[in-house]
């Protein structure tokens, strides 16, 4: 055993050193950012606790909204308010466009080949394009309405099934299962069951991936300690990863051994023809097609279901907010037909609903992580190069000077507000803004508006148990996607004349 203690002193000595000289180079008479101090090595990590996002919105209020904490020996700066979230994804979104070479990245993500958590630099740009154009695009988003109608209408079957036998449903897993088949028929053409993606399914595995890259890793924070995997996390992304390349290898198997000519091509036939392909400036292999596919799989089908589950939480726990939505439906649908999409447009409460419902609910609320490319000033402020930025946008949502009663579910805040969602008003940033900004985010307001306004226009819904409507607990559970931590049940009770 004396060689592992030896090992043990080594490393010791080698962090202390690596402090020392953190410390020494970074000292400068350049200003950061203010922030707590840290201990020496681990810096800020304890402050972070069960939910991040929540325990930095409290340091913010005491540091400021640019506020600089080290996490190990990683500079990083969090961004907790709407005018210094402007100046990071809009006067300097450049320099702040890159992602950290985190440890997820590299193990789940085939060295950060997907799009989300891919450097900045021409090689992003060009997935990006084919992503936008081949799944993304307007054009694309119309050509799957009839494919989402038919989900949705099989969602709504099974639950008016429930609503006659006066049953408890379980919204949370069945908004999850119709997100993940209307996502399969989108990226691989066809859907498929739990049993031949793994025993565990698929929704289990994708949000233990979100779990995972969401997690503060010490690996990340301390690379020299890294291969020593304290947390356990490393095996786990490996495992998951595992899975998921599995499975992706069968898809793209499939798809290359299929004989149907008269087959429509999906997103997997698109990027398997770009595979060795020069019409691209970047050489695009398998694994950067299984990276992308993985990408729009886990990016459209948790972020979805789980915007979804918010609002019909809110909607429940809110009765008043529910009547007011059903007449709006009532008026612009009727009862005698179920809500198509071209509707939409015209349903103004819902659109606010839906606001609401991202501004205290943000799918994603500390965003994916980005990092500076260069040493650049920012209000007055030195950011070092290769700093990690957060944008807090669950703080954002909770900002006084933007929000009044930031705590209180209203949709009526919205009324005569020009705020929308798309990352120019930096009061509501759900999808992100600038260049990393979210581009499938005109697909997940769709189905989100869509599915929710199904839901609440088909059915009553009541708490089982003889719950009250202010019980209902809304709990959440941090992740890269975050939930609810219980799953929603309530009582359907049918309603349209149909």
């Amino acid at each position: 055993m004396s060689w592992l203690w030896t090992s043990l002193a080594l490393v010791t000595i080698f962090f202390f050193l690596q402090a020392f000289s953190w410390k020494t180079s970074t000292k400068t008479n350049k200003k950061l950012p203010p922030g707590p101090k840290g201990f020496p090595i681990f810096g800020c990590l304890h402050l972070l606790g069960q939910f991040p996002h929540r325990a930095l919105h409290k340091l913010a209020e005491r540091y400021g909204p640019i506020m600089h904490l080290r996490l190990g020996l990683t500079p990083t700066i969090v961004v907790s308010s709407p005018q210094a979230a402007e100046l990071f994804l809009k006067t300097h979104d450049l320099i702040f466009a890159s992602r950290p070479p985190l440890k997820a990245a590299k193990h789940i993500s085939y060295e950060q080949k997907g799009l989300a958590l891919s450097p900045y630099g021409s090689y992003w740009r060009t997935i990006r394009k084919i992503c936008t154009l081949e799944l993304l695009s307007s054009f694309k988003i119309n050509s799957f309405q009839a494919m989402r109608k038919e989900e949705l209408d099989l969602l709504i079957a099974s639950i008016k099934e429930a609503a006659c036998a006066r049953c408890v449903v379980d919204l949370s897993t069945k908004v999850s299962a119709m997100s993940a088949d209307m996502t399969c028929r989108m990226v691989f053409g066809k859907k498929y069951s739990d049993d031949e993606f793994d025993e565990r399914g698929f929704k289990t595995v994708i949000q233990e991936g979100m779990e995972l890259a969401a997690k503060p890793n010490l690996g990340d924070y301390i690379p020299q300690i890294a291969g020593l995997d304290l947390q356990g996390l490393t095996k786990r992304m490996k495992s998951v990863a595992k899975v998921f390349d599995g499975f992706l290898e069968k898809i793209i198997d499939e798809h290359v051994q299929s004989k149907d000519e008269n087959r429509t091509k999906d997103f997997v036939d698109v990027m398997l023809s770009f595979e060795g392909s020069e019409e691209t400036e970047h050489k695009i292999e398998r694994e950067h097609i299984k990276a992308i596919i993985l990408d729009m799989l886990s990016a459209a089908m948790d972020t979805s279901a789980t915007a979804v589950e918010w609002a019909l939480s809110e909607l429940i726990k809110h009765p008043k907010v529910m009547k007011k939505l059903q007449k709006e439906l009532e008026k612009i649908v009727g009862l005698c037909r179920m809500v198509e999409e071209s509707d939409l447009e015209n349903l103004e409460y819902l659109d606010m609903v839906v606001k609401e419902t991202l501004r205290l609910h943000p799918v994603a609320p500390l965003l994916i992580p980005h990092e500076s490319t260069e040493d650049c000033t920012v209000n007055g402020f030195y950011i070092p190069k290769n700093s990690r930025v957060i944008v807090n946008v669950w703080a954002i949502g909770r900002d006084t000077e933007s929000w009044s009663d930031p705590e209180i579910f209203f949709p009526e805040r919205f009324v005569g507000s020009s705020i929308d969602l798309r990352g120019h008003d930096f009061q509501l940033l759900p999808f992100g803004s600038g260049r990393r900004g979210c581009p499938g985010m005109q697909l997940g307001l769709t189905i989100v508006k869509q599915v929710i306004a199904q839901l609440v226009h088909c059915f009553d819904w009541e708490l089982p148990g003889g719950m009250l409507p202010t019980e209902l607990d809304l709990t959440e559970e941090f992740s890269l996607v975050t939930p609810k931590a219980k799953h929603l049940l309530a009582i359907p009770s049918y309603r349209l004349n149909i």
